[in-house]
């Protein structure tokens, strides 16, 4: 066709014989750029496997809320706004996943209003509609999602609704005609941005059980759909033949990628160094033992990748010993920092504040109980002895695999050996965080971990907040820390300044305060930032591979050779 209609005798003829030159042409410069442009083409197809330490605490988006999880999760429940695909700070960026655009913000910083983009269907085929995003957000308030607090701290009806008190989210419209969802806040909330990030809200279809499915997760909207599931031993994602391609997210290269769990993380990074497995889970620690052999043999496909997360031992605040300052600042002045650094192969850095280095409000100054790379072990025990808590009996919680076991060992010895009566509990690593995230079990102590889920230091304060922050099943507030003075500042930090994850820095020195704050009542023993391994196979495309700041191992750039 042309613009003037339709062509006829010679006219076609000639313009057949063009076509046909042009076809040609185009054909022997592609083969030209592969065979010769950039010395080696990257395949479209084939399958990867990965290795993961842990198994996901569920593949239902609802109820995930580990790294481990979040991999997967990403590729298979875009959710309305998600983030570039990119590595480095690059990852940070919010770009529009389901919706058509970035969400327009009243002037008041209260109502969000987005549109859902017309044509998608879910990995069952059926259509989705803007309803289905309200609906999942119900569902993950219901379950409930270890981070509902995001939404009932902020949505106008939300809490009434988790309470059973309510029988809608009276704050949260949306119309199936036009696709219009609107959100209203009962104050301004600067990260809510980063909230609608989340795959636990991203759509399902209307009816989905409000339970956890963590053998047969609902249907989604994404590259890729998740298959195949043997609980905490293996699960496939494949592609979604109703996927349709949205700007800025990659449709994915290969067509399977294959999680295989086991916490025997030895075998694991021996099975990527010798090409039996493609991909070692970045959140799993490459063993002290074999850390220099990989380095040698692994050139060009191990690296050390910064992502901003912090390391620590919570510590129950409501039940002895912990329940004394004095108690907790005694964990604090003695460990030793170092020890538990080398038992990480050397990837995790010594430190005391909650806040890493990448997040906005990270303090520069000193620890406020002296350098943490300098334990002082006599100082330890003589707060034990001012506390009155000596000898008070103490479970201390952790997982199997390493090196998390190993810290849990030290962990346990140090606690004894400063005037305690501890004993060790190690569990399941699937079970872990569920188990001690149940307020019936009130954890004296135990191994934890906090990786980013948005770069706002609000992220991370989340796991310090109270009220309807601490959950009965599914908390994260394993010290069940109420300080009003936390409280209060994370809320007005983050409502009255309507400040966007991307407008901080004008507030740094508000939330370094707060941070030095949180590290002087010792709430929580921190003890390294973590630098995550970036190790795949010589079949990985490596380069085009992201470890992302974000979302972990980025499933959707990954590529073969």
């Amino acid at each position: 066709m042309a613009q003037g209609g339709m062509r006829t005798g010679n006219e076609e003829r000639s313009a057949m014989r063009k076509l046909r030159l042009v076809v040609i042409v185009g054909a022997v410069l592609a083969l030209a750029v592969v065979a010769g442009g950039c010395g080696k083409s990257t395949k479209t197809g084939g399958s990867v496997t990965e290795l993961f330490g842990t198994a996901p605490d569920s593949l239902d988006p609802g109820m995930g809320y580990t790294t481990q999880a979040l991999e997967p999760d990403q590729t298979a429940y875009i959710p309305l706004l998600t983030y570039a695909h990119e590595a480095g700070t690059g990852g940070g960026k919010l770009i529009p996943g389901l919706a058509t655009a970035l969400p327009t913000i009243s002037a008041d910083g209260k109502t969000y209003t987005m549109y859902m983009r017309t044509g998608l269907l879910f990995s069952s085929g059926k259509p989705v509609k803007a309803s289905d995003f309200t609906y999942a957000v119900e569902r993950a308030l219901k379950i409930p999602w270890g981070g509902s607090s995001f939404i009932t701290n902020n949505v106008v009806g939300s809490e009434a609704y988790a309470k059973g008190t309510a029988s809608a989210i009276s704050g949260i419209t949306a119309d199936d005609a036009t696709g219009k969802i609107t959100i209203r806040l009962s104050a301004p909330y600067g990260a809510f941005d980063n909230v609608l990030a989340f795959p636990s809200f991203a759509p399902v279809p209307a009816g989905t059980p409000f339970k956890n499915m963590p053998a047969s997760p609902p249907p989604g909207v994404g590259p890729y759909k998740i298959t195949n599931i043997v609980p905490n031993v293996s699960f496939q994602v494949v592609r979604n033949p109703y996927w349709k391609a949205i700007p800025g997210i990659p449709s994915g290269s290969v067509n399977t990628i294959t999680a295989k769990i086991s916490s025997n993380t030895t075998a694991n990074a021996l099975a990527v160094l010798d090409n039996s497995a493609d991909v070692f889970d970045f959140a799993d620690t490459i063993p002290p033992s074999l850390l220099p052999q990989i380095q040698s043999k692994a050139s060009g496909r191990l690296e050390k990748v910064i992502k901003n997360s912090t390391y620590y031992f919570f510590l129950n605040t409501k039940t002895k010993p912990f329940s004394s300052e004095l108690a907790r600042q005694a964990v604090i002045v003695g460990l030793d920092r170092n020890a538990i650094a080398r038992l990480g192969s050397g990837f995790f850095t010594p430190t005391c504040f909650l806040l890493p280095p990448g997040i906005v409000g990270h303090p520069t100054g000193t620890c406020p109980y002296g350098d943490p790379t300098m334990p002082d072990l006599a100082k330890a025990k003589e707060l034990v002895k001012q506390s009155g808590m000596a000898g008070t009996p103490v479970t201390v919680w952790g997982q199997e695999r390493s090196p998390r076991r190993q810290f849990v060992d030290y962990y346990t010895s140090f606690l004894n050996q400063i005037g305690f009566n501890a004993t060790e509990k190690i569990i399941a690593d699937a079970t872990y965080f569920p188990t001690i995230g149940n307020l019936k079990l009130n954890a004296q102590t135990g191994f934890a971990d906090w990786n980013e889920d948005f770069p706002n230091p609000i992220d991370f304060y989340g796991i310090l907040l109270a009220g309807d922050a601490i959950l009965p099943t599914n908390n994260q507030n394993f010290g069940q820390v109420n300080d009003p003075t936390i409280n209060a500042k994370v809320n007005m930090l983050g409502t009255l300044y309507k400040v966007p994850t991307s407008s901080l820095s004008g507030f740094a020195a508000q939330w370094q305060a707060l941070d030095e704050y949180t590290a002087k009542k010792a709430y929580m023993g921190v003890f390294g930032y973590a630098s995550f391994p970036k190790f795949a196979s010589d079949r990985l495309d490596y380069g085009a591979s992201v470890l992302h700041t974000v979302f972990g191992w980025d499933w959707l750039t990954f590529k073969l050779k």
